[in-house]
């Protein structure tokens, strides 16, 4: 149940750091060029869900490594 919950805030909190800080982040900058003409409108909000799944995954991995290394432990 942490585990869902720490992918969903990373998840919420780079989705809407993509959509606010005007620079490009990897990985949505590199994909939506390429798709953006087929997104129209959209192809910001994709590049935000991009990247909240592409961080929140990796930091979700993360926390899930470490907190069966630490279960190991005791």
């Amino acid at each position: 149940m942490r585990g869902v919950l720490i992918l969903a805030v990373f998840f919420l909190f780079f989705a809407f750091v993509s959509l606010l800080i005007p620079s490009p982040m990897f990985p949505g900058n590199v994909f939506c060029p390429l798709i953006g003409g087929a997104m129209g409108g959209y192809s910001d909000f994709f590049c935000a869900i991009l990247n909240g799944v592409f961080y929140g995954v990796i930091l979700w991995l993360v926390f899930v490594t470490i907190g069966k290394k630490l279960e190991e432990e005791k």
